[in-house]
């Protein structure tokens, strides 16, 4: 992954989108070593792709960066602000490649100025997918240690909000890579399945095309969202319910969604084969990548 273009937010200024905007170089400092997102992982970010220079369902990446702001007790986003920084990053990038993605970042702020939050767009060319078909993973179940309920009960956790606090989900992705697998499902000490590290899970089962419910901890998954309109707009049923482990092991298709992989489909659980359906995985990507906003 080389970052490429790298644009640093002006969070506290009243002034209009375009004058709180610098375009950097990427490899130039943009935070202290006192910022809270680096010395507590206490932020929130949104990844979106960028096809052709287009970002990706940006809208509903914003609400949940909005969302995650509302969790994390930060200010509320300027959404034009974000808008401009990401659309600016998007097209710079687009010199570059025709398909990137955008990072966007707001961090607390430096520790020793908590009151005045950071913030920065950064444009890069991810190396998860190449072309349209997103690559066949291997997948293992790892217990996340919280009860389905968990949002209800124990909303500091902050489960559903997209922070910047990783360290959990990059363990679990080295696990995965021991286990000879490269990614994760995380699934309730309750029996119930969640959502990959950094996915968003769909399960054909009995026909229908299936992924939890958020009100389980998750977030919202925009390209999963994006994939059922398309299934739907195909006629296939789709449908948001809470979905047992050992139904999920019956699946006889599984996918993991995220922004810059697409539609990944899932090749082997836990070591047992399961069907790959190609031809739908790649539809599931050119209608993603077809994608206007």
């Amino acid at each position: 992954m080389l970052p490429l273009t790298l644009h640093r937010l002006d969070l506290v200024s009243d002034a209009d989108a375009s004058d709180c905007l610098t375009r950097v170089e990427p490899r130039d400092g943009v935070l202290t070593a006192t910022d809270l997102s680096a010395t507590r992982g206490d932020g929130i970010f949104e990844t979106v792709v960028v096809v052709d220079g287009i970002p990706q369902a940006l809208g509903p990446h914003l609400d949940r960066f909005e969302r995650s702001a509302a969790m994390l007790d930060l200010p509320a986003p300027r959404r034009e602000l974000w808008m401009r920084a990401v659309t600016e990053a998007a097209a710079a990038l687009h010199e570059h490649t025709s398909r990137g993605a955008v990072k966007f970042v707001m961090s607390r702020g430096d520790e020793a100025a908590p009151a005045a939050p950071t913030g920065w767009a950064l444009g890069f060319a991810p190396d998860s997918r190449t072309g349209t078909r997103a690559p066949e993973v291997d997948v293992v179940l790892l217990d996340r240690g919280y009860r389905h309920d968990v949002a209800q009960t124990s909303p500091w956790l902050l489960q559903g909000a997209k922070t910047l606090s990783y360290a959990v989900n990059m363990a679990a992705l080295r696990e995965a890579r021991r286990r000879g697998a490269q990614d994760v499902i995380f699934t309730s000490i309750d029996g119930f399945v969640l959502e990959g590290p950094n996915s968003t899970v769909i399960a054909r089962i009995d026909g229908d095309y299936v992924t939890p419910p958020t009100d389980l901890g998750l977030l919202p998954g925009t390209t999963q969202a994006d994939a059922f309109t398309a299934l739907e707009g195909w006629g296939e049923s789709v449908a948001t319910r809470r979905i047992e482990v050992a139904d999920l092991r019956r699946a006889d298709a599984v996918w993991l969604c995220s922004s810059t992989r697409g539609v990944a489909p899932v090749r082997s659980l836990d070591g047992t084969a399961l069907a790959v359906d190609i031809p739908l995985s790649d539809r599931l990507n050119d209608a993603l990548d077809a994608r206007k906003a």
